[in-house]
């Protein structure tokens, strides 16, 4: 094992007195080429250019003598500390930060950034990180090969953004760009990079906060709030009991895109961009559709608001990971089906009715499961009955995504 291993982060300024010191005792030196193109490296240092950190670790393990492993930024902020303190290889690591590129990216665009999200985009997550985009108004995105300022601007289609695109921090090739979402797709960008995504209505702001991106606090307490918090203009299915129930059967979180089909007032798109996914909207109604934009406002969360009738409008959205619908019924149930979301609710006013959107829903391949809700308010006051409702909550779950 080797006897010393030190993380070294570099900014492309001077390396400290403490970097330098453990570079210049290195036996083993593993980074990019870049960085082992550095004076400071010795010559008769053992060099690693760095691709599977797993790999390097385990010749560091190997290795007898002092290491040094060199990286962008701070390495200890989704870098490479975190793979090399991996119990299987043993190592104990010293780390010497430098800023990270996501720092540095905010200083560039002259920004705070204890209000955003911080997002790593690979080809396997870059569906998720464009949903955080969707979600917030305030973004910095890692990118890598494949998952880059195209692919997001791509996959971004209908919702304006801004991207500060920035290249090869504290290099001599630096490159600091500004485009709208729409224009990214159009230019050839540099990998890696770092893209600062903002836009979208912003909610109420104090003067600063205590908790790092999304205070999860911001807003009235509660998963769901009467009717009276959104207007008063309610639906059956958008009754208190019945929304909470399926916004707890959906369990919408960050990175989740939600499909609220017959958004009515906006009640549950609100609510499930509240828990921080990213939510579209869609109804018939021109009405609803300006009720939930107005609402969206008010508990400032993004929201994409689509007019238009089910099943057809579907078509050219982007694919869902949970689906509410609202409205449309047995057709647009299994219209939402065939895009295969992990997980689906609906509702329906007779036995019947629920018996063939849940035959319909296992025919799909989901796991069903109905429950007849039965809620009656009462005026306190009095204690008369206000109020009676009564539904079949359907939920349905994609056995193999049911995560």
């Amino acid at each position: 094992m080797a006897d010393r291993v030190t993380v070294i982060g570099w900014d492309g300024s001077p390396l400290t007195a403490a970097a330098r010191s453990a570079l210049g005792a290195a036996t083993l030196v593993a980074g990019a080429a870049h960085h082992l193109a550095l004076a400071e490296v010795p010559p008769a240092a053992e060099r690693i250019r760095l691709g599977s950190v797993a790999l390097a670790a385990r010749r560091i393990a190997a290795h007898r003598g002092s290491a040094v492993v060199l990286a962008d930024g701070d390495p200890g902020f989704f870098g490479v500390v975190r793979t090399l303190r991996a119990p299987e290889f043993g190592l104990e690591v010293e780390v010497v930060p430098a800023v990270s590129s996501v720092a540095a990216a905010f200083a560039r665009a002259g920004m705070p950034w204890d209000d955003a999200q911080v997002v790593v985009a690979h080809r396997r997550t870059l569906r998720r990180a464009v949903n955080v985009c969707r979600a917030h108004t305030k973004v910095a995105v890692l990118t890598s090969p494949g998952a880059g300022p195209a692919e997001l601007g791509l996959l971004l289609e209908g919702v304006h953004r801004t991207f500060v695109i920035c290249e090869e921090l504290g290099t001599e090739r630096e490159q600091v760009t500004v485009v709208t979402s729409d224009k990214a797709a159009d230019h050839s960008w540099r990998d890696p990079n770092v893209v600062i995504v903002i836009g979208g209505s912003a909610g109420a702001t104090g003067s600063g906060g205590w908790l790092a991106g999304r205070d999860p606090s911001a807003g009235p307490r509660g998963w769901t709030l009467p009717a009276e918090a959104y207007g008063g203009l309610m639906g059956e299915s958008e009754l208190e009991p019945l929304r909470a129930a399926q916004l707890a059967r959906l369990g919408p979180r960050v990175g989740d895109l939600v499909w609220d089909i017959g958004c009515a007032s906006g009640a549950f798109a609100t609510e499930a961009a509240r828990a921080g996914a990213a939510v579209i909207a869609v109804d018939r109604d021109p009405q609803a559709c300006a009720r939930t934009e107005a609402n969206a406002r008010a508990f400032g969360v993004q929201l994409q608001i689509v007019h238009g009738t089910a099943p057809h409008i579907l078509e050219n959205l982007p694919e869902p990971d949970v689906v509410r619908v609202g409205g449309g019924g047995a057709a647009v149930v299994s219209a939402v089906a065939d895009r295969r979301p992990q997980r689906i609710v609906t509702h329906a006013a007779t036995r019947d009715a629920a018996e063939l959107i849940g035959r319909d829903l296992t025919s799909h391949g989901y796991d069903v499961e109905c429950a007849l809700l039965q809620s009656v308010e009462l005026d306190t006051r009095a204690w008369t009955e206000r109020e009676r409702s009564v539904a079949f909550l359907l939920s349905a779950v994609l056995p193999d995504r049911g995560a």
